[in-house]
Order: structure tokens, then sequence, then C-alpha cells
């Protein structure tokens, strides 16, 4: 069995509701928190009991150079003009060769906002678009 370097370049796809929206080369936000609660226990001095409340999520960010897919990403977003439906969405980080490295599943996603590239003839930069999604937790 051959061991997969980890460090080696990778990139990530974003599906939703199993239609592909393209592959993105940065990708942060993936993270939760859980809230804790402390409780004090009578007549028990040295401890106090951490409970935990609530779990939040954090938006995610997706960036990428500027590609035909960018279109779907608009078609996506002005979807919820006409009335708003969580889809179930999948981001996987995949390898150089499109092997699998790790996938997520997300809960009753959303885009929050797309931003896309500043036009300017005297900046040779790459024209990239920025999306950002929210979601109510992962999945398989």
């Amino acid at each position: 069995m051959s061991r997969q370097d980890p460090g080696s370049t990778v990139f990530f796809s974003l599906a939703i509701d199993g239609e592909s929206l393209g592959y993105f080369n940065g990708c942060e936000g993936l993270s939760s928190q859980v809230e804790i609660e402390q409780r004090q226990e009578g007549g028990n001095n040295g401890f106090v009991w951490q409970l935990p409340t609530r779990v939040s999520f954090s938006n995610i960010r997706l960036t990428r150079p500027i590609t035909p897919d960018t279109a779907k990403v608009a078609k996506w977003i002005s979807s919820v003009q006409t009335g708003i439906k969580r889809p179930t969405a999948q981001i996987s980080a995949l390898r150089a060769d499109g092997s699998l490295v790790a996938r997520w599943g997300l809960i009753d996603v959303l885009p929050v906002s797309w931003q896309g590239p500043t036009l300017d003839p005297s900046s040779p930069a790459v024209a990239t678009e920025v999306l950002e999604i929210t979601h109510h937790g992962f999945t398989d």
C-alpha cells in the first residue's frame, strides 16, 4: 500500500444537492464551536460542571479564479429570491490527481454572499471570486 503525502496540493469541490458548482482552490471556515455553561454544585467547592449547550457553525468561504462554473453559483444565489430552499451540500478535499482526502456533508446550506473579481486593467492579478455559505451542521 502506497502512502500519499498529506502535504500535497489540495483543491476543493462543492456540490449542492448533488449538482456540482465546480472546483475551488481555497476553503476556510470549516469549524464548529460548542458553548459551555458552568454549573457549581452545592457543597462541592473543588468542582464545577462544564455542560454543553449550543453548537454553532461558522460560515464557509470558498475562493477560486473565475471559471464557467461561476454561472452555476449565480443561478443558485438567484434561486433564493423565489423562495428559500435549504439543500444539503458536500465539500470534498481532493489531491492533484483527483483522489479524495476528506469530505464534509453540510445540512441546510444557504448562500450568504458572493464577491466577483475586481476588473482593473492596471492590475495583472488573476480574476477571483469568493462564495460564502452558511449551514446548520455537519452530516455524512
